[in-house]
């Protein structure tokens, strides 16, 4: 597809060639992050018995109806260490909270509002109906799925496929990424420049996202501005599943790596989208094989990165987009759809707000230290006033304490 194709049109093409990766057991710590490659049912129920919500005492309800009702104390249950016995009429039994409910009791009377005298109870309140006891299951049950395949796998994930007795999870393989740039002005951070030269920021940020987004990024370095270096270094790469070339995807005559990667046989899906920034990010494929271009300047490239890689990455599909209000009129975009860098906040009144960069020249990395969402502009959308609402897809933490 030559021509210049929507952002939603370039969606539904990643999601048409959705990365095929083997699935692979892992222990739980090396799980977060990676996408499940079956379901997690759960093998025990939560909790597996009745157990106390509270320390107090394990009663019949029967028993303690009315206030004043004396008992007798016959044993203790702690946490781990069931009572053996049954609470009979008249009974109580001291416990803990997460102790079994003995057989007999269906109620706990918390140790407040009892005054004990060595085995003898007395209850300063009335009870109606049960109370303090978590019932077997109430969390989860034995063969409930807990976790779906293909779910991304958090840390709230992890927790309750421990919680249902799962030590080993079964997963996708984290995609390999491999970042290549190309560019005889390229350096390395940290390196001493000479005239003409600049540093090469974008691997260092875009493997960060790539490690949050579930894969495992590969820097393939920087190749020298010919196309037989570019497929040096792609032809050398043969374990990676989805290239990340970054830049040299425009009309200049040092403009390499699309001619380089199809000199080695990958097919273009799609070659240009009409979003702003990032027009001529491309996608080609070739076997198991994806290559997603990005634009060399690093507002463009950090952009679409979340735009189009992050879905490829996650199994997304569309983007999810949220309501806030802009604090300042925007500008109609024009016939792009355009995506801009700004900082949500929630307001006084506990709404969303939102501010575009004052600057968002494409260059421009340092504005993303204070950007936690994209403005979306459709194309051809008319200009808005200040406190109208906008479209916004997060890329940060919402702040205060949103995430």
């Amino acid at each position: 597809m030559s021509g210049l194709i929507s952002v939603d049109e370039a969606l539904a093409l990643l999601a048409k060639n959705a990365l095929s990766l083997q699935a692979e057991t892992v222990a739980l710590d090396n799980a977060l992050g990676t996408r499940l490659a079956a379901p997690v049912m759960a093998r025990v129920s939560r909790p597996p018995a009745s157990v106390s919500a509270m320390d107090g005492y394990a009663v019949r309800l029967a028993d303690v109806r009315t206030v004043g009702a004396r008992l007798r104390v016959t044993g203790d249950a702690p946490a781990g260490r069931p009572f053996k016995g049954a609470v009979g009429k008249g009974e109580a039994v001291r416990i803990f909270t997460g102790s079994v409910i003995p057989d007999g009791a269906d109620h706990v009377v918390i140790q407040e509002d009892a005054d004990r005298d060595n085995d003898a109870l007395v209850c300063r309140d009335a009870y109606s109906s049960t109370e303090h006891v978590r019932k077997t299951g109430i969390d989860f049950a034995e063969g409930d799925e807990l976790l779906a395949e293909g779910e991304f796998v958090t840390a709230a994930a992890l927790s309750v496929a421990a919680a249902g007795n799962h030590g080993k999870l079964d997963i996708y393989r984290r995609p390999r990424v491999g970042i290549l740039a190309n560019g005889d002005e390229l350096r390395a951070p940290g390196s001493a420049l000479a005239p003409g030269q600049i540093v090469n920021s974008n691997p260092a940020g875009l493997g960060a996202l790539i490690r949050q987004w579930g894969g495992e990024p590969v820097d393939l370095g920087v190749a020298q501005d010919t196309l037989m270096a570019i497929r040096e270094r792609i032809d050398a790469a043969s374990d990676i599943d989805i290239f990340l070339p970054i830049g040299g995807a425009s009309v200049g005559d040092h403009d390499l790596m699309r001619p380089a990667f199809a000199g080695a046989g990958f097919t273009p899906v799609f070659e240009k989208i009409a979003v702003k920034p990032g027009k001529p990010t491309w996608f080609s494929t070739r076997d198991g094989q994806r290559v997603v271009g990005l634009p060399g300047n690093p507002a463009s490239a950090f952009v679409c990165a979340h735009l189009f890689l992050k879905p490829l990455l996650t199994g997304a599909g569309q983007h999810a987009l949220i309501k806030a209000r802009t604090v300042s009129p925007l500008p109609a975009p024009g016939r792009r759809e355009t995506y801009l860098r700004a900082t949500v906040q929630v307001s006084p009144d506990g709404m969303l707000q939102v501010k575009a960069a004052p600057n968002q020249d494409s260059s421009l990395i340092r504005p993303f230290l204070l950007s936690n969402a994209l403005i979306r502009r459709p194309a051809e959308a008319s200009s808005v006033a200040a406190g109208e609402l906008v479209d916004i897809l997060p890329i940060g933490p919402l702040v205060p304490g949103l995430v």
